[in-house]
C-alpha cells in the first residue's frame, strides 16, 4: 500500500530542475534574482500606497501605473517564490494541476501587463494630441472599464493553453528542465500529440503581441505626426518627457520578451541555460525597474515619493 501511494504521488508531479548545467551556480544565482525580486516588491508596493494615499495622484495615468506596478508584482511572483525554493532548498516538485495555474496566472498576467502598455500609449496619444479633451476622454472610470476588458481578454485568450493539456497523459520522467512551468517545456511533457498546443501557444504569441505593438505603433504614429505639426522646441522636448518612461518599458517587454519566446522554440542551438535564464530575466529586470523608471521621469510621483522619504 506505502508503495502504491509513493507510485500514486509521483505520477502526479512534475520536476522543475531550475537552470540546467547551473545546478553547482544555483546558491549565487539566487541572490541577483532575490534582490531584483525585493525591489520589484519594494518599488511597485510604494508606488501603490503613494497613489492609494494621494488624492492629487487619483487620475488615469497614475492609475495605469498602479495597474502597471500589479501586474508587475503579480508576474514575478508567480514564479520568483517557486524558483528560489528551488535554488535554496531543493524543493524542485510540483503537482500537475500547480503547475497548469501557475502558467494560467503567469499567461495571464503577462496578456494583461500587455493591454495596460497599449492604454497607456493611448493615454500619451490623449495627452499630447487632444489635451483639451484628456479630462473627458479618459475618466477614471474608464480606465476601470479598460482594465476590466484586460483581464477578460486575458481568461479568454489563455485560459485554453492549459485546457489543450490537462487530463492528457504525461510522459514517466517529468522533468522539466526550467525554473517555472512554461507552456512549451510542459506541453513536451505530454505523451499525446502537442501540434495544437505548440500551434495555439505560438499563435498567441503572435497575436498578442502582434495586435499590441500595432495598436501601440499606431498611437506613437499619430503622436510623432502631432508633433513634427509644432516647430516648436518646447513642444517637442514636452512631448519626449512625456513619452520617456513609457517608451523605456516597452523596450524592456516586447524584444527580450519576444526574443525569449521564439528561441525557446526554435532556437535548438542556444544552450539551454541561456533559455532559461533570458527568459527569467525578461520577466524580473521589467518589474524591478518599472517603478524607477516611473519615479524618475513623472514630475508628481517623484516629488510625492521624496516628500514620503523626507518624512521617514
Amino acid at each position: 500500500m506505502a508503495a502504491f501511494n509513493l507510485t500514486l504521488s509521483e505520477s502526479s508531479m512534475f520536476i522543475l530542475t531550475g537552470i540546467p548545467g547551473l545546478e553547482a551556480a544555483h546558491v549565487w544565482i539566487s541572490i541577483p534574482f532575490s534582490m531584483f525580486y525585493i525591489i520589484d516588491l519594494l518599488g511597485n508596493c510604494t508606488v501603490l500606497f503613494i497613489v492609494g494615499k494621494e488624492q492629487t495622484l487619483q487620475k488615469p495615468m497614475y492609475l495605469l501605473i498602479c495597474m502597471l506596478a500589479l501586474t508587475d508584482i503579480t508576474m514575478s511572483t508567480s514564479f520568483v517564490p517557486k524558483a528560489l525554493c528551488i535554488f535554496w532548498f531543493n524543493l524542485k516538485s510540483i503537482t500537475v494541476k500547480g503547475c497548469l495555474t501557475q502558467m494560467f496566472f503567469f499567461y495571464a498576467v503577462s496578456t494583461i501587463h500587455s493591454a495596460v502598455l497599449v492604454t497607456m500609449a493611448f493615454d500619451r496619444y490623449v495627452a499630447i494630441c487632444n489635451p483639451l479633451r484628456y479630462a473627458t476622454i479618459l475618466i477614471n472610470a474608464r480606465i476601470a472599464k479598460l482594465g476590466l476588458l484586460a483581464m477578460i481578454r486575458a481568461v479568454l485568450f489563455i485560459l485554453p493553453m492549459p485546457l489543450l493539456l490537462r487530463g492528457k497523459p504525461f510522459r514517466a520522467n517529468r522533468i522539466i528542465p526550467h525554473t517555472y512551468c512554461d507552456h512549451i517545456a510542459v506541453a513536451k511533457m505530454s505523451c499525446w500529440d502537442i501540434t495544437a498546443s505548440r500551434v495555439y501557444g505560438l499563435v498567441m504569441a503572435f497575436v498578442i503581441i502582434g495586435f499590441d505593438l500595432k495598436l501601440i505603433g499606431l498611437s506613437y504614429g499619430l503622436i510623432i505626426k502631432a508633433v513634427l505639426r509644432n516647430s516648436s522646441k518646447e513642444a517637442h522636448q514636452k512631448a519626449l518627457n512625456t513619452c520617456t518612461a513609457h517608451i523605456c518599458a516597452l523596450l524592456m517587454v516586447y524584444p527580450v520578451g519576444l526574443f525569449s519566446s521564439l528561441t525557446h522554440r526554435f532556437g535548438q542551438g542556444i544552450a539551454p541555460h541561456v533559455h532559461i535564464i533570458l527568459s527569467n530575466l525578461s520577466y524580473l529586470i521589467s518589474p524591478m525597474l518599472n517603478p524607477i523608471i516611473y519615479g524618475v521621469k513623472t514630475k508628481e510621483l517623484h516629488d510625492k515619493v521624496l516628500k514620503y522619504i523626507c518624512r521617514m
